[in-house]
């Protein structure tokens, strides 16, 4: 039998539409992730890859359009396709009254691991994460830094083959940060498909192998980052959205109540 061209996809989203009452969130969406990838799904506040992660973990349902993950029909088949994925939400829903190693320890049970596995997994996790030190705390002492790492050690208990993260970077500081994208090397190294949105489009530079552009629920465009750089004529990720997306220029700003600018004390740096 010849292959589809969705076999070698982990994420084959077709057509995607989704509306909430009068606004269309997703309008006619497409989104392929191959195997293997670490695609930075990428776009302005409110262009819907939230929304799209919604979709793909079955938060929602889709108006129209097709959904297939590892090959199967997430639609149809939603649980199969929960067994196989990890997913770290923008915004955490973490049980505040367990310890850092009882949280995990629960996910892997809730995904049918014995305790002695359960027990190894969440050691090993708790390490890679730099949680070690912070096992025996209950999570609601822990730091929002800290909250983010354990929520995507939880996501990987048990070993999913695709990772949705909704901005795992987003207010934390610098060393969770590090710990975060070194994790993320790791799994890409073991060929785990990843999806990243973020808005710091310089991580995304330094990790991603595929990006998508969306805007206003449709996608702009979308393949291997040295294609879009190519296509573009771009050296970095962050120029290709800003030609795809009309940045809005603030080079002259002007705050009218503050009078006229004296010089200033220390000269300012002109944006590149």
């Amino acid at each position: 039998m010849t292959p589809s061209p969705s076999d070698d996809l982990a994420v084959d989203a077709r057509g995607l539409l989704k509306r909430f009452g009068g606004f269309t969130a997703l309008n006619g969406l497409d989104l392929q992730i191959p195997k293997g990838a670490f695609y930075a799904y990428l776009g302005p506040n409110g262009a819907g890859k939230s929304t799209s992660i919604a979709l793909l973990t079955g938060v929602y349902g889709p108006d129209a359009g097709t959904i297939r993950m590892l090959g199967v029909d997430a639609v149809k088949k939603p649980m199969e396709v929960k067994r196989r994925v990890g997913v770290v939400p923008e915004e955490l829903s973490l049980f505040e009254r367990l310890t850092g190693r009882q949280y995990l320890t629960f996910c892997a049970r809730m995904y049918g691991l014995d305790g002695d596995e359960a027990a190894a997994r969440a050691t090993e996790l708790l390490e890679l994460t730099e949680l070690t030190y912070k096992a025996g705390s209950l999570v609601s002492e822990y730091s929002k830094g800290m909250r983010r790492r354990l929520a995507i050690a939880a996501a990987l208990i048990h070993a999913p083959e695709l990772v949705l993260l909704d901005e795992p970077f987003e207010g934390i500081d610098v060393l969770a940060a590090g710990v975060i994208r070194e994790l993320l090397r790791e799994l890409s190294r073991r060929g785990v498909t990843l999806l990243l949105t973020t808005h710091v489009l310089e991580i995304a530079d330094r990790l991603a192998t595929h990006a998508g552009i969306i805007q206003a629920g449709r996608m702009l465009d979308q393949g291997p980052v040295s294609s879009l750089l190519q296509r573009y004529d771009c050296s970095s990720l962050e120029a290709v959205f800003e030609k795809l997306i009309a940045v809005p220029s603030s080079r002259n700003a002007r705050l009218s109540f503050y009078g006229e600018a004296p010089a200033p004390v220390v000269p300012l740096r002109e944006p590149a």
